[in-house]
């Protein structure tokens, strides 16, 4: 029999905090993570064959990564803590990575390019089962999402870490996100689908009734329509159903530009063009004008079709102000429990660049109707593993809309483990291992807060272009003492490939409060150090030492008015930019040593 262990949480860069520390950090290894010996584990399979229950009932022995960069590393590391080996599939760019070099086994499965590798759903299954692995974790991004993988899984006797393809069918199509967030009672924008075959329900979209109209509206006080918009306190109108203004239409299909026009026209402009198969700020276009639609509509499903394999699009109306405030969820397909909020308000052109846990300023009733409207459309999904909900808030109204389910890990899943202590790749597998939720929602305490900065290999000076090149020196703090955790796969010498997304770390500091957690992200950012490609680590020392962001609650179009130098409150402030070496880790002395993540 086999007696599952409740150790540290423990990445390399915290295990050295004594469990004794008054400092609130010790929260990120004092807590709740199963963990046993791979020789347990193994036993736990009985004839150790791989497949032997794609439903997932025992121990995973080898896991596929499906996916690269930092979140590579992290599952990786996660893995390695449980025992499992790990295979990690890698493009052509990303054959001598960190991720290669952590990884058991490392797979080529083709060119650079991510739809001749990364997104080549074939390539990754082939991989999988030439290795005998037992599990696909699929990270963030990429195929994370995608239904058909989750599938094709299944067929070949693989567990897919993640949620059933009918989940991911349901909720990552964001098209039939909106209908079931609309049966399950939720808040909705006014929008709808404007391609044919789209999956989102036969009777339309978003109803007279449904859509929020007269109550829900939140016009020029909405938010910077980043990831979605603001709204209504109460239910999804008294039925949730189709209706006039939202509806496109009775079939709900096709018709593609005339069709973007006519739900155009119900919505009322400005619009927002969303891709239906991914998220990330990628498929994402405001539309001010009639004339601008067949651009936006035609650019933004392109790009969605390069990121996801999936070029459909919708529409929603854009509100011009409002917060992005999501819920993390943890489901086993019978019970869902909430793990709090996260705010993610600070955005450029909807990619998200600093997020925080708990969102700060929310009153106490909204925070827990948000919560629990989180949890009301997890359960009636029957959601499994670890998910997001995503809503657009006015907190000054005290209304919200949904805006959408990423049913995945979140990129910015580590301040929520700052704030719970919970590891959420290691839940992610023990749900895919077939057990259920080990806590009940009582047993979740939050304590503190976090607060993340992302380092993107990117210039700010030059329209944010992506910068590509060989990192020469790469430098972060990794003293858990102080409340500081880096999760990156940069280090000198590492290749920035310019065929994938630019993130290179992720900084996250936390504090018994707000105004600790920020102090520690201001000295953690100043000893951070980046060569060879630019970076935009000098833009976040400026947007964390701004007066807005200090107090807090800003709305999604907050960065790009302090770009711009509109928002009133010291744009451009300058950073102190020390760097003390001998407080970080410079990772020119060995290549893959000592390497600060998650």
């Amino acid at each position: 029999m086999l007696l599952s262990r409740y150790l540290s949480i423990s990445s390399d860069h915290f295990d050295h905090l004594p469990i004794g520390s008054d400092h609130f950090c010790v929260r990120f290894v004092s807590v709740l993570v199963v963990k046993t010996d791979r020789k347990a584990r193994e036993g736990r399979r009985g004839d150790g064959k791989r497949g032997a229950d794609v439903s997932g009932s025992g121990c995973f022995r080898r896991v596929l990564v499906a996916n690269r960069g930092e979140i590579a590393v992290r599952v990786i590391r996660t893995c390695r803590k449980l025992g499992i080996e790990t295979v990690l599939t890698v493009s052509d760019a990303d054959a001598g990575s960190l991720p290669a070099r952590l990884a058991d086994k490392v797979i080529r499965i083709g060119a650079a390019p991510a739809g001749d590798s990364y997104l080549n759903v074939d390539a990754v299954v082939g991989a999988a089962v030439a290795a005998e692995v037992d599990a696909v974790h699929p990270g963030y991004g990429f195929l994370s999402e995608n239904a058909r993988l989750a599938r094709a899984c299944a067929a070949a006797g693989i567990v897919f870490i993640g949620p059933t393809p009918e989940t991911l069918e349901a909720a990552g199509d964001k098209l039939a996100a909106r209908e079931h967030a609309l049966a399950a009672g939720l808040p909705v924008l006014p929008g709808g689908r404007i391609g044919p075959g789209d999956s989102a329900g036969g009777s339309g979209s978003v109803g007279s009734r449904g859509d929020v109209g007269s109550r829900g509206d939140v016009g020029s006080r909405g938010s910077a329509g980043s990831p979605g918009d603001v709204g209504a306190s109460g239910s999804a109108g008294a039925s949730g159903s189709a209706g006039a203004s939202g509806d496109v239409g009775a079939r709900g299909d096709a018709g593609g530009l005339g069709e973007a026009a006519r739900v155009a026209g119900r919505v009322g402009f400005p619009v927002l063009v969303k891709a239906a198969g991914g998220g990330g700020g990628r498929g994402l276009r405001v539309v001010r004008e009639p004339g601008e639609l067949a651009d936006a509509v035609s650019v933004a499903s392109a790009e969605a079709g390069a990121a996801f394999g999936d070029p459909r699009v919708y529409l929603e109306r854009y509100v011009e102000r409002g917060r992005h405030v999501e819920v993390q969820l943890l489901g086993d397909g019978e019970r869902v429990i909430q793990l709090g909020d996260r705010d993610c308000s600070v955005q450029r052109r909807y990619q998200k660049l600093i997020e925080e846990a708990p969102a700060p300023g929310l009153e106490a009733g909204l925070r827990e109707r948000l919560r629990a409207a989180a949890v009301t459309l997890g359960q009636h999904l029957g959601y499994r593993g670890a998910g997001t909900v995503e809503f657009l808030v006015d907190a000054e109204r005290g209304e919200f809309y949904f805006l959408e389910v990423n049913a995945r890990i979140q990129v910015e899943h580590p301040v929520t483990e700052a704030i719970t202590g919970l590891d959420l790749v290691a839940e992610q597998i023990a749900i895919a291992e077939g057990r259920p939720l080990r806590l009940r929602q009582e047993d979740v305490t939050l304590a503190g807060h976090a607060i993340e900065c992302r380092i993107n290999a990117e210039d700010p000076a030059r329209d944010f272009r992506p910068s590509p090149g060989m990192i020469s020196r790469a430098v972060f703090p990794v003293s858990a003492s102080r409340g500081v955790r880096v999760d990156t796969h940069a280090q000198a010498g590492a290749a920035v490939p310019p065929y994938y997304d630019s993130l290179l770390a992720k900084v996250i500091a936390c504090g018994v409060d707000r105004g600790e957690a920020l102090e520690t992200l201001r000295d953690a950012l100043d000893r951070c150090v980046i060569e060879g490609v630019v970076t935009n680590l000098e833009m976040q020392r400026a947007v964390i030492a701004s007066p807005g962001f200090a107090d807090g609650g800003v709305d999604t179009g907050y960065l790009a008015r302090w770009l711009a130098g509109e928002s009133g409150d010291g744009d451009g402030v300058e950073s102190p930019g020390t760097v003390r070496d001998d407080a970080g880790l410079d990772l020119d002395r060995g290549a893959g040593r000592g390497v600060a993540d998650g």
